[in-house]
């Protein structure tokens, strides 16, 4: 059963144009697991704008907005997305599932969370 649904989308020079203005914007935002998965990538801009969409995503899906670093995505070894949360607080699903897409202005994130 689907519980939760969201999908967010952003362009990619908002997320640039706030790393560059303040250096801390990226560890406040991103968990280390991502800043490192995106650096030495080609547009390093537009993988941190996919995740900043997942995160809000995930916002809207659970209903409410958590800390930033209590959410985080990772890619398995297929290369597919998945999310990891680190709140303590149960928000009552069972399955996330995560899309993420960027062309070069926006970056896209669908999530949608189950319950057994």
């Amino acid at each position: 059963m689907i519980i939760g649904i969201g999908i967010d989308i952003i362009e990619i020079s908002r997320i640039q144009n706030a790393i560059e203005k303040n250096p801390r914007f990226c560890d406040r935002v991103f968990t280390k697991t991502e800043i490192q998965y995106t650096d030495g990538k080609k547009n390093k801009f537009q993988h941190l704008a996919a995740r900043f969409a997942a995160k809000e995503a995930f916002f809207k899906a659970i209903g409410k907005h958590i800390a930033w670093a209590d959410v985080e995505t990772i890619n398995l070894p297929s290369g597919q997305p998945q999310l990891v949360i680190y709140a303590k607080e149960d928000f009552g699903f069972t399955r996330s599932h995560i899309s993420l897409s960027h062309l070069a202005d926006h970056a896209l994130a669908v999530v949608i969370l189950e319950k057994e």
